[in-house]
């Protein structure tokens, strides 16, 4: 068999985690291949990938683009909060299927799936959990639902021609992210962050090149020891941090007001099940301003133990807490500068 990683398939990597994996895996010198629907344009632009269209359940697409391959990361998925079973089910689910497909008709030994911590997140806290928790037997929305459906059958798919592992990053952060602080820093400018509960609920945070590194490694130790094969491993940085004090120093450092108001987590339940209700009936566009599942994402605790990605794949993450506010926000600013400069040209 071919050394690892010198051939591989990253779904998904016009978007910020995939991204950054291509990133990483040309600069380990491996050739490297982006899939998906929109252009990777950075990675084109810096001659990190080579690009191959397609959707993620368009078969001839995905084989042609598995040809020759070592490794996939499959990254791409639908996030979100809202909308219908079928705009997540498609991608997520279907999606995978195809992935997972391809992968077997191009001989392809080893696949890296992206998960997320929230398949094991149901309508309660969770502190200090493991890879043993179940998955619920309810979600409050369908992201998750999907997610674990793919995960699920990624791990089912583990075997001697295919090996299969699953990481379950949090909260992924850092420089480009396109989701989430974009969505922070308009709220918070806006007046319209809110904090939710009592501020004292921890949760996992992943910097983005923590994660990235993480797959790089977890698909090196399929090749070498197999340990993490038909495994899921939950991600983040070395310790989880107090959610509100961290956007409000995020926020802070961004030259942004901190978070002042506040709701209840029982009072944001309530507003999200009225607004959840709303949506549904009404057929509104757009995302609800609150859900169940966002009040408990903001008001509860959600932190995992890392042991068993450390002691399979030999996880640890290299980019601590500070370091990673100050490359983001150096990022930021300096992104806030360009934008400046470039609306008094």
């Amino acid at each position: 068999m071919s050394l690892p990683l010198q051939s591989c398939l990253v779904t998904g990597a016009s978007g910020f985690l995939g991204r950054v994996i291509a990133r990483q895996l040309a600069a380990r010198g491996a050739r490297v291949i982006a899939y998906g629907r929109s252009s990777p344009e950075a990675l084109l632009r810096e001659g990190v990938a080579t690009w191959v269209r397609g959707e993620l359940d368009d078969a001839e697409a995905l084989s042609r683009a598995c040809a020759g391959v070592d490794t996939v990361f499959h990254v791409a998925a639908k996030a979100g909060v809202w909308g219908s079973y079928d705009d997540y089910f498609r991608p997520n689910v279907l999606g995978t299927r195809a992935v997972l497909s391809a992968c077997r008709k191009a001989a392809v030994p080893r696949l890296v799936f992206t998960s997320s911590p929230s398949v094991a997140y149901g309508e309660t806290g969770i502190e200090g959990g493991d890879e043993s928790l179940p998955y619920p037997s309810r979600y409050l929305t369908h992201y998750p639902a999907t997610k674990a459906q793919a995960e699920r059958e990624v791990l089912a798919a583990n075997g001697p021609d295919l090996a299969t592992c699953a990481l379950r990053p949090h909260l992924i952060w850092g420089p480009e992210d396109g989701n989430l602080l974009p969505r922070l820093i308009a709220r918070a400018k806006a007046g319209k962050l809110i904090q939710v509960g009592d501020g004292l609920n921890k949760v996992d945070v992943s910097y983005v090149d923590n994660a990235a590194f993480a797959h790089i490694q977890a698909a090196l130790a399929l090749a070498d020891t197999g340990a993490p094969a038909g495994k899921a491993y939950f991600i983040g940085d070395a310790e989880p941090v107090l959610l509100w004090p961290w956007i409000n120093r995020l926020l802070i450092e961004l030259k942004l007001p901190p978070v002042k108001r506040r709701i209840s987590y029982a009072g944001a339940r309530l507003l999200g099940r009225g607004c959840e209700a709303l949506w549904s009936l009404g057929r509104l566009s757009g995302e609800p301003p609150m859900t169940r599942f966002v009040a408990a994402q903001l008001a509860t605790s959600h932190w995992f133990r890392h042991d068993a990605a450390a002691r399979d794949f030999g996880y640890a993450p290299a980019i601590d807490n500070d370091e990673g506010l100050r490359r983001t926000v150096s990022y930021e600013l300096r992104i806030k500068r360009q934008e400046s400069e470039h609306g008094r040209s």
